[in-house]
């Protein structure tokens, strides 16, 4: 398996478990926090540059793909099949990630020609926002 793929991967699996366990009704304290606090931790690595080894990178984002499962799961229609709305939620973060991905991409071929301030600014951006998410929540 490509070395890229496995962080993407793993938030996709995980949140399946997070997932799960918020139709089995199974509590996860702070959510919500869980979720801003996401946007906060990976757009501030982003725009400071941090490089992790890829064990800690899959280690938190999974830790955080549990809360985002957990909200998707508890959050199912008494009347949606748990399978097809599973896979369903797994698909549509799938293509998420393909489309932030490309973003990247696109982002990385302005670098060239401004640096990597672009990045560090779009994961500033995205940190800011986390933090807006996590002042409604706190």
């Amino acid at each position: 398996m490509c070395r890229p793929t496995l962080v993407p991967l793993t938030f996709v699996s995980v949140m399946a478990l997070g997932g799960f366990l918020g139709v089995m009704g199974v509590p996860i304290p702070f959510v919500e926090v869980g979720i801003a606090l996401s946007v906060v931790v990976l757009g501030a690595i982003v725009a400071i540059g941090m490089r992790a080894p890829l064990a800690v990178a899959m280690g938190a984002v999974g830790l955080f793909a549990i809360f985002h499962g957990h909200a998707h799961g508890s959050e199912m229609p008494l009347d949606a099949s748990g399978l097809e709305y599973g896979v369903g939620f797994m698909l549509a973060t799938a293509v998420l990630h393909a489309v932030g991905i490309g973003m990247g991409f696109l982002i990385g071929m302005s670098s060239k020609t401004f640096g990597n301030n672009v990045y560090r600014v779009a994961g500033g951006l995205a940190s800011i926002v986390g933090v807006a998410l996590l002042l409604r929540y706190l």
